[in-house]
Order: structure tokens, then sequence, then C-alpha cells
């Protein structure tokens, strides 16, 4: 008997319904490009429909989504001057939530206010400022500029997706202490591998080298072999992640930045976004070279997001992972991450306060070796196989 369980006693997991309220922070919903067009912009989020547009001043704007009048949809109005104009009756609401404008009535109703939201415009992206208890912007959240990226000189415009994934967003914050399935589930082969949780951020430190047996899904794209690389990535919040990624290559080293980001749609679903800007080489006559490379490496990261729906839409929601030594603070992580999901009254120390955690990868490395050499033993005997067979045949043809 060890810890008061028999090795006969069956583990079952435990899960709870996802939590309906919504995250405290910043949540990226896009590039500012995309609102800049003169009209409204529907976005579903946070269990309700938004409209996002543009006023006169190129500002971006973000309202509830439905009018106060009668109900009418604003993201399938117009924009008139400043404000958005809904399409039933053509009631026109500002960007401060306000109703400024009945045409066919004397006086707008003192009551004609719905939701505005807080946004923010930032190193080409739109944020919005989710808070359950309807209090503003939080100093200590704020999300830090991007070191390099479209607005520093010599770095190329983002490359950006985005997708919708149908399963709570917590499974995407896992990811960051889960070493083991880089390897299992994206080829990657990480070498040093540490965590450090502290107020409202949470950091992964990575390195990690190139798999000799696997890079299949980047040659179908025709990207450059990759020798390894470095990642220092980190959640501002509970949703916006920056991740600075050195690339070793042949040819050498690629600095990028990689942003890695969601909002949720409701408890059960989330929109993924990505965008990638790669740092140009000096010489000009690389500059288009260095745009290519940044639309392939989008390409290689979505390959690695896919990979991860298609675990996320098979597996469970479990809220008592077994974990063996060499897993990395799942539970650290989370009671970090339950500290957007109470009233800022009810934060506790131990959400906040600083922790790290480096794994030893030393047994890790040891049986991912192991593997790497058999896979490529085994394909090089299927190939030295192959060419024999084809050598006999040819052989046979010609007598």
């Amino acid at each position: 008997m060890t810890n008061g369980q028999t090795d006969t006693e069956v583990r079952h997991i435990e899960q709870e319904a996802a939590p309906s309220r919504f995250a405290r922070g910043w949540h990226c919903i896009g590039l500012e490009r995309e609102f800049l067009d003169g009209k409204p912009h529907t976005v579903t989020g946070f269990g309700r429909k938004l409209v996002v547009w543009a006023d006169s001043s190129g500002a971006i704007k973000v309202l509830d989504g439905y009018c106060r009048h009668m109900g009418g949809d604003l993201s399938q109005g117009t924009i008139k001057g400043d404000e958005v104009a809904c399409p039933f009756h053509d009631w026109r609401w500002g960007g401060d939530g306000r109703c400024k404008q009945i045409p066919y009535s004397r006086r707008v109703p003192l009551r004609a206010r719905t939701q505005a939201w807080p946004t923010l415009v930032q190193d080409g992206m739109v944020f919005v400022w989710n808070d359950p208890e309807g209090k503003a912007p939080i100093p200590e959240q704020a999300i830090p500029r991007v070191d390099g990226g479209p607005g520093t000189p010599g770095w190329t415009d983002w490359a950006w997706y985005q997708t919708r994934v149908d399963t709570n967003c917590r499974e995407i914050i896992d990811n960051m202490v889960d070493m083991a399935h880089f390897f299992y589930v994206h080829h990657a082969f990480p070498t040093y591998f540490k965590n450090t949780f502290e107020g409202h951020t949470a950091t992964q430190l990575q390195k990690g080298v190139n798999r000799d047996d696997m890079r299949p899904a980047e040659v179908a794209i025709g990207a450059p072999k990759r020798l390894g690389n470095t990642s220092v990535a980190t959640y501002h919040g509970p949703s916006f992640m920056i991740d600075d990624l050195i690339y070793h290559y042949e040819h050498g080293d690629v600095r990028t930045v990689l942003i890695n980001c969601h909002y949720p749609v409701d408890e059960n679903s989330f929109v993924l976004q990505y965008g990638i800007s790669v740092e140009r080489p000096e010489s000009p006559e690389d500059a288009a070279a260095a745009e290519r490379l940044a639309d392939k490496m989008v390409q290689t990261v979505r390959i690695g997001f896919e990979q991860d729906v298609d675990i996320w839409k098979n597996k469970t929601r479990i809220d008592n992972p077994l974990l063996c030594e060499e897993d990395g603070p799942v539970y650290q992580l989370r009671r970090w991450y339950e500290q957007f999901y109470v009233d800022v009254a009810d934060i506790r120390p131990e959400m906040t306060d600083r922790f790290e955690f480096e794994l030893d990868t030393t047994r890790p490395n040891e049986a991912w070796q192991r593997e790497v050499d058999e896979n490529v033993a085994r394909r090089a005997a299927e190939a030295a196989e192959a060419a024999t067979s084809d050598e006999l045949v040819s052989q046979t043809q010609g007598a």
C-alpha cells in the first residue's frame, strides 16, 4: 500500500463543468488593419456578440452587438460619421456606448446607453478588456510592447492566422508546462525547459534541437531545415503570449516574434490566433526572402497548432491529472491561471507569488534520442531494402 492506495485501486478522472465566467484581462480580437475598412464587424466573444468598427479618426470602437432599442444587429448596420447605425431603425451609437442620434425622434432617451468595451490598439493588434466585475483595466495587467515586430524597422509585417477551437481555453494554457507533448505531438526535441510564474505573467523558457527522424510536414511546405530553437514565451494575463523565438537554421539564426493569443467564444470554445514577424537580413536583396520565410514559418506554426487541435477535440477535460516526475507543474500553473477567474478581492498570494520550476531533461532526452536513432536506422534499412528490390526488378527486366 502506498499513500493509502492499493495497486489495484482505479484512478478516476474528475471534471467539473468549465466556468461560465470569462477571464479578467486584455484579449486580442485581431489585427487593426482588419477593422479599418469603414464597415462594422462581428466578433462573437465572452458569450455574446460584439460590434467593432473604426471611427472617422481611425480609432477602434467596440460595443455590445445588439441595439438597445429593438434588438437590431449593429454589426449588420453601417458606419455614419463616428457612429454605428442600426439597420433596423437607424439609431446611431457612439463608441462611448451612448446613442448620439435618432433621425426620426426629437430627442434621445436618457437611458439610451449600451456597454462599451475598453479597447487598446498596440503593435498592430486590437485588444478588448473583459472584467466580470465591470471595473476599468488594471495597470498591472498592461500588455507590454513587442520587442521587434512590425513596429520596428527591419521586421516583416504580421503573418497572421486564426481558427475556432471547440474546447475550453484552459487546454491551451496547460501547454505552457507540458514539455513531453512537444516531442510526441509536435515532433520537437526539447533539451531545456523551465517555467516561472509571477504576478500576471507565466513564462516558459525552452531550448531544443532538430529531430533527424521527423520533418515531413516542413518538407511538404518547403520550409528550410532547422537545427534547433531558443524560445522565451510569456503569457501577459490570461490569453496573450509573446514568444521571443530564435530559430537556428543551417544558414544562420533568424530572430522572430511569435504571438499566440485567444479569446473565448463561450465556455466551451475559443478563437485561437497566432502571428509571426521575422527580422529581415541586412542585405536588401534578401528582404523578399524574409517575407517568404515568415509565411513558411507561420505555416509551420499552423501545423503545430493543428496538431494540438487534433488532440483537444478528442481528449476529455481533466481536473485531477495524474503526473509523473518528468511532467511539468500543471497544478501550479492552474493555480496561477485561477486568479483571472475570481474577483480581485479573492486573489490569494499563492496565485501570484513567484514560482520557478526547471525540469530535469536527462531521462526524457535519453529516451527520446534512442527513439530517434531507432527511427533513423529503421528508415535507412527500409530505404536500402527498397533500393535492392528496385535493382533486382531492373536486372530482371534487363534480362
